[in-house]
């Protein structure tokens, strides 16, 4: 497997399982560093390696009404502040082709949006920017048209390149996770990402906004990492309740050590099966 340089983190093959952690927007250049220090915090208690995420733009909200952030210009200067306050990694949303560079010059991950991921221009521009790019599997496709999506990023000579699943649409108003699409999308030679929060959205059944089912949120994570996904993207917030994007199916910060820790021991477990199943062989 191809591994992904993200910054200063690897992840990929025999890289420890990773996390992209933040909340769905920066609600305030305040808010994004504290969630970011404590984060962090926890990272280190946790030993694991996390890469900051936040939006400076949400282009895709259900209604018109719904905050969709501070803009680009905003937007990345406090991400640049969390950059260098904080040592992490950082990763956004771009969605359209414009923001690609600028963003590049803050961010070390670039991020496709899922209703984007087949949008030929903005791929190309954000392999073309030098940056991870990390493309989230559409809704609306199969593990294997990913192949395609791929193609189009390492055609322009680059190789750091992320595959995230964030549920398939069900019906109307739901998303379900295929766990098989975790085994396919790693046969397509790339790391792959777990969006479990995002899976866990009910688009558009609020009345205008989109709520989601938080409380299968370690269930659900386990589930995939005991699979064997590469990181695990999960979006936190101090007070999930008052989030102005997304808050339905976010994390509670406070759960969120208790929940890194159990998946380093899913992890753990699980390579533990796998080394025994090799050598009995």
């Amino acid at each position: 497997m191809q591994s992904a340089r993200l910054g200063p983190l690897t992840v990929g093959e025999g890289r420890p399982l990773a996390f992209i952690l933040g909340p769905c927007v920066i609600e305030s250049p305040e808010h994004v560093l504290r969630m970011a220090d404590a984060i962090r915090a926890m990272a280190e208690r946790q030993g694991v390696p996390v890469v900051f995420k936040a939006s400076f733009d949400k282009a895709n909200r259900t209604s018109g009404r719904a905050f969709r952030g501070p803009g680009l210009e905003a937007g990345l200067e406090a991400l640049a502040e969390v950059r260098a306050r904080t040592g992490l990694p950082i990763l956004t949303d771009v969605h359209e082709v414009w923001q690609v560079e600028p963003a590049a010059r803050v961010v070390d991950v670039l991020q496709i949006p899922a209703f984007l991921s087949r949008q030929t221009d903005l791929l190309v521009a954000a392999a073309r920017s030098g940056r991870a790019v990390n493309v989230k599997k559409g809704q609306f496709l199969a593990p294997g048209d990913m192949r395609h999506v791929i193609a189009k990023i390492t055609a322009e000579g680059n190789a750091d390149v992320l595959v995230t699943e964030r549920g398939v649409s069900f019906g109307y108003n739901n998303l379900v996770v295929d766990v098989r699409a975790f085994p396919m999308l790693r046969a397509l030679g790339h790391p792959v990402v777990f969006d479990v929060t995002h899976s866990l959205q009910l688009p558009g059944a609020g009345d205008g906004a989109t709520t989601g089912l938080a409380e299968y949120i370690e269930p659900l994570a386990a589930a995939g990492v005991a699979a064997g996904v590469d990181a695990v993207f999960m979006e936190v917030h101090d007070d999930p309740s008052s989030a102005r994007s997304d808050g339905g199916n976010a994390l509670r910060l406070d759960l969120l050590e208790p929940l890194l820790a159990k998946l380093k021991r899913v992890e753990a477990a699980s390579a533990g099966r796998a080394a025994g199943a090799e050598h009995a062989r």
